[in-house]
């Protein structure tokens, strides 16, 4: 099958990712931070040398603001029900379920009061965006930094300079943009940087980590065993423990520590290659008669498109079924990007390249589109 779903996961992972978490399963089955034989002590190890790397990658103060997570969308719920206490929150029409849902849900509870942002140019957030809604009541700012429908990012940089000074945490979601771009945490003033090992990092599924600046101070939203202060009544007020309750998934870190170093070591040569890809893609796929695109080109892989007259889920059905070609139909969990955009009567077709992907490949994408657009 030619994978083009790399948005939702990445489907070709590095030999050393894949070794990595083959080893691990095989000779070391231990828990980490739990007991104080041999094993135990060597995976506690591998579990810091993981939160060292991704502590420099991302620019934080030290390994244990790194905190693991399963996924990009429990480190989200640690910084938004976590993290956030009251007061105004700000975030856009272009954000993932696993930000508004967690935001709709405190609004509900009467927890914080919402105002989710149109960008003025419908694409993505801008500084004057921000500060067109910004208050003294702003506790926090909540934006991603790619959507996951069209691959457009927000402008961060200006963001957090304007938030650097201000009472308002920033929140991001990496999701789409870790191992893509370089995201330094303390450059962006960015407080609380969530993302997912298994898209642009590499790893295996089951990790995902919350990235932690200085003055970002999120409660607990699990209680459990930490290994650590057992005679504690409550959950210890240290990092990472205070966020980590519970058994690490220990192979999935291993291999996380592989994909990043890979991603490093790739990070220009891949951004390069992606936006080669997804210009490719949208100059030939507008020149289709019935398709509208919905991406500009993008260092993250994705273009979404429509095709007249065809909902996305059947198009990516076909795809699947009739030429073998892994694609996205559908909402992508972002139902106000698609209200934006105004295509949430059929939703959109979302491609997702990766550095794996050949021309041939988005030859053979292009070519089943245009059977489809004639059937």
């Amino acid at each position: 099958m030619i994978y083009l779903d790399n948005s939702a996961t990445s489907g070709h992972k590095p030999a050393s990712v894949i070794d990595t978490a083959c080893s691990v399963i095989k000779y070391l089955n231990a828990n980490g931070g739990r007991s104080g034989h041999r094993l135990s002590k060597t995976a506690s190890n591998y579990v810091y040398s993981c939160r060292k790397k991704l502590s420099e990658f991302f620019g934080a103060d030290n390994p244990s603001r790194v905190i693991f997570t399963k996924n990009c969308t429990e480190a989200l719920n640690i910084a938004i029900h976590g993290g956030i206490t009251g007061g105004r929150v700000l975030t856009s029409a272009l954000e993932h379920n696993s930000v508004l849902r967690p935001l709709y849900t405190m609004e509900k509870n009467g927890i914080i009061s919402l105002t989710v942002i149109e960008p003025e140019n419908k694409r993505f957030v801008t500084v004057s965006d921000v500060k067109k809604h910004f208050s003294p009541s702003v506790t926090a700012v909540c934006l991603n930094a790619v959507s996951n429908v069209t691959g457009e990012s927000a402008n961060l940089n200006e963001i957090g300079e304007f938030l650097k000074d201000k009472n308002a945490l920033f929140i991001v979601d990496g999701a789409q943009c870790a191992g893509h771009i370089k995201i330094d945490i303390k450059r962006l003033n960015i407080d609380m940087l969530a993302v997912a090992g298994h898209k642009g990092l590499h790893s295996i599924q089951g990790v995902g980590a919350l990235i932690l600046s200085k003055r970002a101070n999120p409660n607990p939203i699990m209680q459990g065993g930490t290994g650590t202060e057992s005679f504690n009544t409550f959950q210890p007020d240290c990092y990472p423990e205070k966020l980590e309750s519970g058994t690490l998934n220990l192979p999935a870190i291993c291999s996380l520590e592989e994909g990043v170093s890979y991603a490093e070591k790739n990070l220009s040569f891949s951004a390069g290659i992606l936006l080669s890809q997804t210009k490719y893609l949208i100059e030939n796929l507008n020149q289709i008669d019935g398709v509208k695109c919905y991406s500009t080109p993008n260092k993250f892989g994705i273009v979404s498109f429509s095709i007249k007259g065809f909902p996305s889920n059947e198009v990516s059905e076909i795809l699947s079924d009739k030429f073998d070609i892994a694609v996205r139909g559908g909402y992508h969990c972002a139902p106000l990007t698609h209200k934006l955009l105004k295509t949430e009567q059929d939703g959109l077709v979302r491609v997702s390249s990766s550095l794996f992907n050949t021309k041939r490949e988005l030859n053979l994408l292009l070519s089943a589109v245009r059977k489809i657009s004639c059937f």
